[in-house]
């Protein structure tokens, strides 16, 4: 695992309060790995779900993140930043997935047009 003083140095230059979510998985190795999807969007009208990441590498493996339990807002131009957690660490990531969901069954399917896209790891912040 990690410990949490490795975190000290990532957490302490934001300003305060500052919140901190450490997960582990219920699976053997119990490690779970970090990353911040930071996302623009563009759609004029403001939209609210939920989105699940995929990443590939170039071998093919793949892992897809939990779906968070509460839902972001997202409105034109606006950043958002989503903590994602998967099971497995991808190295070299050749392919990145998401899907957007309302949640709903009834009502209009929306799409979520996405203007600019980063996704940084927090356990290996240099890749």
């Amino acid at each position: 695992g990690y410990h949490a003083d490795r975190w000290k140095k990532r957490l302490i230059p934001y300003s305060s309060p500052t919140k901190a979510f450490f997960d582990t998985s219920g699976q053997d190795p119990f490690c779970m790995y970090n990353y911040i999807l930071d996302i623009t969007t563009w759609n004029k009208s403001t939209r609210k779900g939920f989105i699940k990441v995929k990443i590939t590498d170039y071998a093919g493996n793949t892992g897809e993140s939990q779906m968070n339990s509460e839902a972001s807002t997202f409105q034109q131009y606006k950043r958002v930043k989503i903590l994602t957690g998967f099971h497995r660490d991808i190295e070299n990531i050749a392919k990145i997935s998401l899907t957007y969901s309302t949640k709903t069954l009834i009502g209009p399917k929306h799409k979520l047009r996405i203007l600019q896209m980063k996704l940084k790891s927090l356990n290996n912040p240099k890749r």
